[in-house]
């Protein structure tokens, strides 16, 4: 049983692979180091771009980071990189697949710093009024992003634009849906939780429309100089 294990996973594409591996063991760690003085979250997560603690390093680290406090957050994520992500670097290769990964997630939190500037630029003016800059800096810092949920929404995209037309069997739902009406229902229900705003909702939607769209701008300027396989919708 356990050879039978370890050929299952040593057969996967290394960079999904090693994806896998590295989220869960930097989640173990946003877990651990705590308890000796190390919050990763409030290091390697995004911050708002004028916050205290902000570092242009955040936009490619924080794709890397999950709730500490749930695991649901990083195995529903790395099980879309399991599901979709290998096809897509078995099709791509795997350096392709790593561009294509990074940039989108990449893409995701500078959607993300847009549509913070956009929903707290009033607020931000008030408080700096009120407070004055630098402690409104630090009120900023608890203002934080992370997850790979914009890079796994570019695989999404990918997926339905290489294989439109393949049948996907969703949990709970009796009829195989194709990937590219999957992709856009999904999207669609992004933007709605995105524009109305819906009160307790805590998640990034605007975030994951990043990915998905800097998905599409790189699939269609790879498509344009011939790069990949695949069809496209």
């Amino acid at each position: 049983m356990f050879q039978g294990r370890q050929n299952f996973f040593s057969a996967l594409p290394p960079v999904t692979k090693n994806l896998i591996i590295i989220n869960f063991l930097v989640w173990l760690a946003t877990i651990v180091l705590p308890k000796f003085g190390i919050n990763l979250v409030e290091y390697l997560g995004l911050h708002y771009l004028t916050a205290k603690d902000f570092n242009a390093v955040q936009l490619v680290t924080y794709m890397f980071m999950h709730d500490p406090g749930s695991i649901g957050h990083v195995f529903f994520n790395m099980f879309s990189v399991f599901m979709f992500g290998r096809t897509l670097e078995m099709v791509w290769g795997s350096k392709r697949f790593l561009t294509y990964y990074m940039i989108t997630g990449f893409g995701a939190g500078l959607v993300q710093e847009l549509t913070w500037y956009i929903s707290l630029h009033n607020e931000i003016a008030q408080a700096v009024s009120a407070y004055g800059w630098e402690q409104t800096r630090m009120i900023l810092n608890g203002i934080i992003t992370i997850g790979a949920s914009g890079a796994v929404f570019g695989i999404l995209l990918a997926f339905g634009m290489l294989f439109p037309n393949l049948p996907l069997y969703i949990m709970f739902i009796p009829i195989p849906i194709k990937a590219k009406y999957f992709v856009i229902f999904y999207g669609a229900v992004e933007l709605f939780f995105g524009i109305s705003n819906f009160s307790g909702d805590n998640i990034a939607h605007f975030a994951h429309l990043g990915g998905m769209l800097f998905g599409y701008i790189v699939i269609k300027y790879w498509r344009k100089k011939g790069i990949g396989n695949g069809q496209y919708f």
